[in-house]
């Protein structure tokens, strides 16, 4: 073996490393061993998973073979009318996904387009007024959850349909009835005739981890029974929405929404339901909610065919790093009460505008986000406790859970007329009293009116018709008062406003750097 090893140092100016040198010392070898041929077969290096110490690529026909029987194609329909025939024949429903999901109109129908029954082929072909005729509203996907023929898939798939249609890979179809639908969650629930059918089965999403492979499989574009398949890239993502999405890299498109994201165990882990474009096309990321809180909302829905939820009654924001460090908070958590509802459970706990909640039945609340879920899983008349940062100090108050109504509008009134008299201070603001029925109008005990911000000495945040409320925790009754304390406030400290505009109540810092 010396000697071989001599001359293959003789022979291969090349690294002993690659691939020539590795042949010829196969080659060198075998001939020492009287054996030619083969080593030539096998000398040619060939790159395997294995060799370079990784897993294997996943297989997912088996998966598919498994779980696809379960998935269905869903289809819906609108009576046709005036206004729906005199459109361009664009679906109702994918309209929506683009105006939601991508932010920008739905592409204009292509020459390989079929008109909408009733058009004929022209754009403005009208339909008599009292017309029934059927035309197709929108498509997507669900998969089935029992074998009794229990649907899930995403509320905005069925939501305004007039007529649900559920078609299985077998090719039958299924007139399907609408349990319910809840658009904060996305979730809905169909139900068909059936027994005996295929059914998913149900996974848990906390269980999921990031990195971990999923396929999805739905009807994009009306593409039925299409696989696609990513891993999760990010696990309770904030997207404004209700709850925290499962963020994915498998391709999701218009037709895939309300199918299954289903892991490597063949399990349902989440619902398919938005993408991430700003071309309206799959730019890489898509959204599924989380089949834990998926079938929270359906067990619901199956019973009573809507979602109750526990409502405060606050309007909640943020508390930043920089608020935190001046209001003296060990962190930046909690949420912050901009604004109270009037009448509401909040207010009757005594809770207040610019007030931190710290604490959900002793559970720390991280962001407002967290705090409204928290919220909204409580049952209406129950009652929970929250631990609050006011005004300087921490206090623990009892609140009844009310139940969750439509959205309110928020009103942006301000005192129409201010005080006769109005000061101007230390900080470059003019300030007035405000009259006792002011007061009363906008549910406030105290407080005094911004009435002009002197431009030379602009306050960042600060305007006309603010109301200025707190000043370093302490209450503003009168001008008199806040003149009094801006006159002995030390300019080189950060002062704390709790200022109202609106509805909305916010904390306004002025740093010494910007003072006069």
């Amino acid at each position: 073996m010396n000697k071989v090893t001599i001359v293959m140092r003789e022979m291969t100016p090349v690294s002993i490393f690659s691939p020539v040198a590795r042949v010829l010392s196969a080659v060198v070898v075998s001939v020492c061993a009287g054996i030619v041929v083969p080593a030539l077969l096998n000398a040619v290096p060939v790159a395997s998973a294995a060799s370079a110490g990784m897993a294997a690529l996943p297989d997912f026909s088996d998966l598919v073979e498994k779980v696809g029987p379960a998935v269905v194609n869903i289809r819906t329909t609108s009576v046709a009318g005036a206004a729906d025939a005199e459109g361009d024949g664009q679906d109702e429903q994918m309209q929506e996904f683009f105006r939601r999901f991508f932010g920008v109109p739905m592409p204009a129908p292509g020459p390989h387009q079929q008109p909408a029954p009733g058009q004929k082929g022209k754009k403005n072909q009208k339909v008599p007024q009292d017309s029934d005729e059927q035309i197709p509203h929108g498509i997507g996907s669900g998969f089935i959850i029992s074998q009794d023929g229990y649907v899930m898939t995403n509320a905005h798939v069925v939501d305004g349909a007039d007529e649900v249609y559920v078609k299985l890979t077998d090719n039958r179809e299924f007139k399907a009835k609408v349990i319910g639908l809840d658009a904060r969650t996305d979730v809905a629930v169909l139900k068909i005739d059936g027994v005996g059918l295929p059914e998913v089965t149900i996974g848990i999403s906390a269980r999921a981890r990031v990195g971990e492979w999923v396929i999805a499989i739905g009807s994009p574009f009306d593409l039925e029974n299409t696989v696609t398949a990513g891993i999760i890239s990010a696990k309770a993502r904030e997207t404004g929405d209700f709850l925290p999405l499962i963020q994915t890299d498998v391709a999701v498109n218009p037709g895939n929404s309300g199918g299954p994201l289903i892991n490597m165990r063949g399990e349902v882990v989440g619902i398919n339901s938005q993408i991430y474009s700003k071309s309206g096309g799959f730019m890489g990321i898509s959204f599924a909610v989380p089949i834990d809180e998926a079938m929270v909302t359906a067990a619901q829905l199956k019973s009573a065919g809507h979602v109750t939820r526990g409502r405060l009654g606050v309007y909640l924001g943020e508390v930043s790093k920089e608020l935190a460090v001046t209001l003296g908070l060990p962190s930046a958590k909690g949420s912050f009460v901009g604004r109270i509802e009037v009448g509401g459970p909040a207010e009757a706990a005594g809770l207040e505008g610019g007030d931190i909640i710290l604490k959900y039945n002793n559970v720390l609340v991280d962001k407002s986000a967290d705090l409204r879920r928290m919220v909204a899983s409580g049952k209406p008349g129950s009652t929970i406790n929250l631990l609050i940062w006011h005004k300087g100090v921490t206090k623990l108050i009892t609140v009844t859970l009310a139940e969750v109504e439509l959205d309110k509008q928020a009103k942006n009134d301000v005192p129409a007329s201010a005080g006769d008299v109005a000061e101007t201070n230390a900080f470059g603001i003019d300030v007035s009293d405000m009259t006792e029925s002011q007061k009363k109008e906008l549910h406030i005990a105290s407080g005094i009116l911004i009435t002009g911000v002197d431009s030379a000495t602009v306050r960042p945040g600060l305007h006309e018709g603010d109301i200025i409320l707190t000043l370093n925790n302490m209450d503003i009754k009168d001008v008199a008062q806040f003149s009094a304390l801006a006159a002995k406030t030390d300019i080189r400290k950060t002062i704390v406003l709790l200022v109202r505009r609106g509805e909305d109540a916010q904390f306004i810092s002025l740093r010494p750097s910007i003072r006069p």
